[in-house]
């Protein structure tokens, strides 16, 4: 009797080792299934379905402050690379102008050339026939001007991103009112129950981060093709005043 009860027993569980062993042959199967359909969509169909979980609301305002904010940089960038001069060469072709036909031809360079550079030196050209003084007053009082231009527009795109992760956690604090709001009205503390809008919240301060860090890069690229612009500026300057002493002598 022992002994069939024994054998039945272990029968019994060859059998429950068997069917737990195919349950989890099956899982494995179906997650793996499941990320392979999820690898297949690829980032970008991911990141939209994202993106439309997280609302119209709040979504669309850190949308509008990414494409704003792309917009300035672009057009910045495109400006910024138009202002950049060769300003060796242009220097060189001032004082052979200057050598061979004078202040009006070292001018007609100048008007040739595009670029802040080429408008500094301009100026202060223009401003030679009174002093050595005049000329470096205005190209001061002009490289200001020139910086200005530069510098356009700029404070918006910093703007754009102090504002995108302020929006995305506000989008998150409003959603985790929402779902305790939901809690306190059911009465029951529920994952399901809350899950959605917790998800929702979540998702707003991901993509309001995501759109200040890409702003952000374009933002220093930005910078720091501004002060090599502001640099060579001030170079040149310091140049022009010294060729137009030469020039006086």
């Amino acid at each position: 009797m022992k002994r069939s009860f024994s054998t039945l027993a272990m029968a019994g569980f060859f059998v429950l080792s068997a069917n737990a062993v195919n349950a989890m042959t099956t899982t494995t199967v179906m997650l793996q299934d499941e990320a392979a359909a999820e690898s297949s969509r690829g980032f970008t169909q991911v990141l939209k379905e994202q993106f439309i979980q997280g609302g119209a609301g709040f979504m669309g305002i850190v949308l509008l402050c990414l494409i704003l904010g792309l917009a300035v940089a672009i057009e910045r960038i495109i400006y910024l690379n138009l202002a950049t001069t060769n300003s060796a060469k242009l220097k060189q072709q001032v004082e052979d102008a200057l050598a061979s036909g004078g202040v009006e031809a070292a001018k007609e360079i100048c008007r040739n050339t595009k670029g802040p550079v080429a408008s500094i030196f301009y100026q202060g050209l223009d401003r030679a026939g009174e002093s050595i003084e005049s000329a470096e007053k205005a190209v001061v009082a002009y490289g200001g001007v020139q910086m200005g231009q530069l510098e356009k527009n700029v404070s918006w795109l910093s703007l754009f991103i102090a504002i995108a992760p302020m929006l995305g956690f506000m989008g998150t604090v409003i959603g985790m009112i929402q779902a305790f709001q939901k809690i306190a009205a059911v009465g029951n503390l529920s994952a399901s129950l809350i899950a959605g809008d917790i998800q929702v919240a979540l998702l707003t301060t991901v993509f309001g981060l995501i759109t200040a860090i890409i702003l952000q890069i374009f933002y220093n690229y930005i910078i720091a093709k501004i002060d090599s612009i502001v640099n060579d500026m001030e170079d040149s300057s310091i140049a022009l005043v010294d060729l137009l002493v030469e020039h006086k002598k």
